[in-house]
């Protein structure tokens, strides 16, 4: 079994699947800090090499930086850049109508600080809302981040066309979107991957296991309603909820199930299968915290899904409401049940010296 690869641009590979952080970010439920930094070498050996943060990630970019330390000073160098490290730029909601360019880049400094590295191999630029402020200071930072050496490659995160055109226009090499994709959420099948397509610009998609609704887990169990701790699983009930009702969600995961049989694999393999099929896909984030179920997450590279299986995934989407409109659209109405839970202002701790220092 080989892991997939997809080229961003010539010479810059990653994996299909890409090891997720969001899960062992705050509010997401309780992490084994020690367990989750030593079994990230268990994805890097398995061939994902791959692993995506954010500096709004409370501790994630501290973590990989403590993994990338560990493996470069016990197996070398060179085994520690096979790590390629997908981080973000997002600037605190609070902050966007008097944000300063040297703010910016600070952040962009703090993050190859706590990763430990030079380099910066992709940075996902978003800007919480395009109204306020200059947006395009956060382009020019980046290019000029580049220049410097410091940033390898440039995408942006959570946009639709309307929101991404004006950075291709400007002059930007946009490599990536990275935007909620799963067999529940097809919204970026509303323009987005055609335009992406004429644009050289690839996918990675987040979401692809609905935070772990789409796996056994939760085949045939009742309504859990929306009483989580972790707040991935609110965000994901509420995908449910545009998806269908909970009826239809658990005859998703039916199919899922007998599809996933039919190969020997989990449904869970299968939804992610899937969402790598798509047009203009080069990957998908798996927010596995630890690796305890490694193998579960590798079995995607070794089957395909047949027209048969096609046929009956579209069957069940074809009766679902499914969330409609643009990427994002949902969550950017910060009055709305999607946008209420999300958290605007994480870019500055109270221990940061990064901004609003002076």
């Amino acid at each position: 079994m080989t892991v997939e690869k997809a080229e961003l641009r010539p010479g810059y590979d990653i994996s299909r699947v890409i090891k997720g952080g969001w899960q062992l970010a705050g509010d997401h439920g309780s992490v084994d800090r020690a367990e989750a930094v030593r079994d990230m070498e268990a994805f890097l050996d398995a061939g994902i090499t791959t692993f995506d943060c954010a500096d709004i990630y409370v501790g994630v970019e501290e973590m990989i930086g403590d993994f990338i330390g560990d493996i470069r000073n016990r197996r070398g160098q060179d085994v520690a850049n096979l790590v390629q490290v997908h981080t973000k730029l997002v600037p605190d909601l609070g902050l966007l109508e008097n944000i300063r360019a040297e703010d910016l880049e600070a952040i962009i400094d703090r993050s190859l600080q706590r990763l430990r590295i030079e380099q910066l191999h992709l940075v996902q630029f978003f800007w919480w809302d395009l109204s306020l402020g200059d947006p395009l200071i956060g382009l020019e930072v980046l290019k000029s981040c580049q220049e410097k050496g410091k940033i390898g490659y440039i995408g942006v995160t959570n946009w639709d066309v309307a929101e991404t055109q004006p950075f291709i226009d400007a002059g930007c090499d946009l490599v990536s979107t990275q935007v909620q994709y799963s067999i529940l959420d097809r919204r970026p099948e509303n323009g987005l991957s055609e335009w992406a397509s004429a644009n050289d610009v690839q996918l990675l998609c987040y979401g692809t296991l609905a935070g772990g609704f789409l796996t056994e887990r939760w085949l045939d169990q009742p309504d859990p309603g929306f009483t989580f701790e972790n707040r991935s699983l609110v965000k994901y009930r509420l995908i449910i909820d545009e998806f269908g009702s909970w009826t239809t969600f658990q005859e998703l995961l039916r199919v899922l199930k007998s599809v996933g049989d039919k190969h020997g694999v989990s449904l869970s393999s299968v939804a992610t299968r899937w969402v790598l099929d798509q047009p203009q896909v080069a990957a998908a984030i798996v927010g596995a915290r630890y690796a305890r179920h490694l193998d579960k997450t590798l079995e995607v590279f070794r089957f395909a899904l047949d027209s048969e299986d096609q046929s009956a995934i579209q069957s069940v989407q074809s009766r679902a409401s499914t969330p409609n409109g643009p990427v994002f659209g949902l969550e950017r109405d910060r009055n709305g049940p999607h946008g209420r839970i999300m958290k605007y202002n994480l870019n500055t701790r109270p221990d940061d010296k990064v901004l609003g220092s002076e």
